[in-house]
């Protein structure tokens, strides 16, 4: 059996909880004993990719992977034909669209992946309004298709699965959850960051609008300005993710561009990790908080309360009062209830091994 698998996740941006999570099917596969594994992409002329994966002979920029034009040349274009060359019997698209339009006749089964629905229930971040609605209307189309044509839908939690049947109900008998792999950390750097407050909370992803980051530090900057000594914050992410007034508050420290163990040294070095994220499908830097030993402080309403221990601070994403009773709770520092063996207990539960026998189950059941 030929299994292809939608490898443009890694080709645009390899560092992405998607690309990572792509990887990590990607070694599950390899070690499954169940076929021969080829990868599908779209690269630039010299991009590394070319050499491991099937792609168009079309210079397209790694930036540029997802803009409409791309998307559709490849997924109507490209991929129906490539997948009938290469005798795949079974596809994986792996970033919540991306089956072929149409389907080859010698396709046999298809897989979709499908991480979240935000795209379709929150207001995104574009360029303009036009832009949005162009890429509102590619969004519910592509993922409307995918979610009819594939014969299986693997999402990261009960919660994707849930918004999934709601938004599509003739889904709903081909949903299954695929907890994403969460592989262990770098050994942190040896030193720590000298630029940085030896004490500090953290967060980690600022990208959408949907990660209610601005909130978060709205909060967190009233109870400051009250006079309640709470830790500084560093955030991973980009300044220009929230509004100009709040990217330079005094006490926040922004970073970007980490290595793994800078990342890592980040992690085991917080107070607390906070995720005030609202419709998140999984929440991974939450898992790698919680493997570090690091207590967490999450959104309700999402995956995240299915991913945290019982143990772990929790707050509505919308009930400012809710919101500063967690950060008042917080700065007391670690409760009890929130030992590191607790903490690490719940985070293994991703850890690569789970989730390589998950997907063996799957495949069983797609192939069956």
């Amino acid at each position: 059996m030929r299994i292809g698998i939608d490898y443009r996740p890694v080709t645009a941006a390899p560092y992405s909880g998607i690309a990572r999570q792509v990887l990590a099917l990607e070694q599950a596969l390899l070690a499954s004993g169940r076929g021969e594994l080829v990868r599908f992409s779209m690269a630039p002329l010299q991009h590394p990719h070319r050499a491991i994966a099937c792609c168009p002979a079309q210079d397209v920029p790694a930036a540029g992977l997802h803009r409409p034009q791309a998307r559709l040349a490849f997924e109507i274009g490209f991929l129906p034909k490539a997948l009938a060359r290469q005798g795949i019997d079974l596809y994986i698209a792996t970033a919540n669209s991306g089956l072929p339009w149409p389907r080859p006749r010698g396709l046999k089964h298809q897989v979709q992946l499908l991480h979240d629905l935000f795209q379709l229930t929150l207001a995104g971040r574009h360029a303009s309004w036009l832009h949005g609605r162009v890429y509102g209307t590619m969004d519910r189309t592509l993922i409307g298709h995918a979610l009819r044509a594939a014969d299986a839908i693997w999402t990261p939690s009960q919660y994707s699965a849930g918004q999934a049947a709601r938004l599509f109900p003739r889904s709903a008998g081909k949903l299954a959850v695929l907890p994403n792999a969460v592989a262990a950390l770098a050994t942190p750097d040896p030193l720590r960051d000298p630029t940085l407050p030896r004490r500090y909370w953290l967060v980690v992803g600022t990208r959408e609008p949907r990660k209610n980051i601005p909130f978060l530090l709205e909060h967190w900057q009233a109870l400051r300005d009250g006079g309640l000594l709470l830790p500084d914050l560093v955030l991973v992410g980009d300044p220009g993710d929230v509004p100009e007034w709040l990217a330079d508050l005094p006490g926040l420290y922004w970073r970007s561009g980490l290595s793994d163990a800078a990342l890592s040294r980040l992690y085991h070095d917080a107070e607390r990790l906070w995720h005030p994220a609202t419709a998140e499908g999984f929440g991974l830097p939450v898992i790698e908080a919680l493997a570090c030993g690091t207590p967490v402080a999450v959104a309700t309403g999402s995956a995240l309360d299915e991913i945290t221990p019982r143990q772990a601070l929790r707050f509505d994403p919308r009930d400012a009062d809710a919101l500063r009773e967690a950060l008042r709770d917080a700065a007391t520092g670690r409760r009890a209830e929130e030992s590191v063996a607790v903490l690490q207990a719940a985070a293994a539960r991703y850890a690569p091994a789970h989730y390589q026998q998950r997907v063996l189950q799957l495949l069983d059941e797609v192939l069956r």
